[in-house]
């Protein structure tokens, strides 16, 4: 399942191109319900500074999403990889809620190491509820993967989110998503004028050919890989990829925390219409620790994945991408530092950036 996208970084707001393929995912990480706080969890008594076990390693939870996520296998494979050849780190994959609880365990001690994306990245920058209290400065690790995600409707002749009419059923993601907010703020710069309503993934293509849903969300991970939901839907009916009028483009482009991605769809098949390009709100899903959580573990962590990058694919094709150094700095987040050890070990492999901030000691 690995890319073929030409998609280069970018910073927020900016525009990013990339070459579609396709391929099916039975999950799509970043799609799941995030509560505020995030479940406790009993975080196996581990605390922000991942004190190990009689075996002298340093134990890291990981979280991501839920167990049918694509993330959730991603970081299985990642914990695999590292507690097979790493005598300092031992990584324990775990599920999670998604990206807002993950902030929360953080917050609490509970996981040392978890992913977040830029919408809530943003919101944390600003000092934005949930997270004007938190205890401690995230510091950034390494990126995981993109979703480019975009507006679909089976109605003939419709192009934009502009054509949605009045009273259209319309489910930006279920409600309590963590992309939900995002594609509800994107929407607004196009129309308010409509009936919200929440389809699960798996259930828009029916509700679309029952005449239950006029518009739904989906998503191509990476820019590339359509997950097996999106897949049925074009399947079940004549499904139009709706894009953005540019007076829209240009609204959202003064949105803060608001990625936007182009995308060529050429390649796409099986749909009634796409536009050419497409222009998708995205979300950059990074891995990020406390500030004040140790150096060595950090450092071993990267040093270990970094060196076993050519076989990450071989425990889940969308880790494939880290086999490219560049991929680890993909769509860093504006104002969020990386970790010293992270830092450091950029710099030794000649990845690093001046454009990048490195957190304190």
């Amino acid at each position: 399942m690995g890319s073929d996208s030409t998609a280069e970084s970018i910073k927020r707001r900016a525009f990013l191109k990339g070459t579609v393929a396709t391929a099916g995912v039975a999950g799509v990480a970043g799609c799941s319900s995030q509560g505020g706080n995030g479940s406790g969890g009993d975080g196996n008594g581990s605390n922000g500074n991942g004190s190990g076990g009689g075996s002298g390693r340093t134990d890291m939870v990981m979280t991501t999403s839920t167990e049918t996520t694509a993330a959730y296998a991603m970081s299985q494979g990642i914990s695999a990889v590292v507690n097979e050849n790493s005598d300092a780190v031992r990584v324990d994959a775990r599920p999670s809620e998604g990206t807002n609880a993950n902030i929360g365990r953080l917050d609490r001690e509970e996981v040392q190491i978890a992913y977040i994306q830029n919408w809530a990245a943003a919101k944390i920058n600003a000092g934005e509820k949930p997270f004007d209290q938190l205890t401690f400065t995230p510091n950034q690790v390494f990126h995981l993967y993109d979703l480019g995600w975009f507006l679909a409707t089976p109605n003939g002749g419709w192009e934009t989110a502009s054509d949605i009419e009045s009273g259209s059923r319309v489910s930006p993601t279920p409600r309590g998503s963590g992309t939900a907010e995002m594609l509800e703020t994107a929407l607004s710069y196009a129309t308010e004028d409509y009936e919200r309503v929440s389809i699960d993934y798996g259930g828009q293509g029916s509700a679309m050919s029952e005449g239950r849903l006029d518009v739904g969300a989906a998503t191509l991970v990476n820019f590339s890989v359509e997950p097996g939901w999106l897949q049925e839907m074009k399947g079940t009916v004549d499904l139009r990829m709706l894009g953005w009028s540019d007076d829209v483009v240009s609204k959202m482009q003064e949105e803060p925390g608001l990625l936007l991605t182009e995308v060529e769809t050429g390649d796409l098949e099986n749909y009634a219409y796409t536009p050419e390009p497409a222009m998708m709100p995205s979300l950059a899903y990074n891995f990020i620790v406390r500030n004040d959580f140790s150096y060595d573990a950090v450092y071993d962590l990267l040093a270990t994945m970094y060196e076993n990058r050519e076989g990450l694919s071989e425990y889940h094709g969308l880790l494939g991408n880290l086999a490219d150094g560049e991929f680890w700095l993909k769509n860093a987040y504006d104002d969020i530092p990386f970790h010293p050890a992270a830092a450091d070990f950029y710099e030794e492999q000649g990845l690093w950036s001046d454009e990048f901030t490195r957190g304190e000691e």
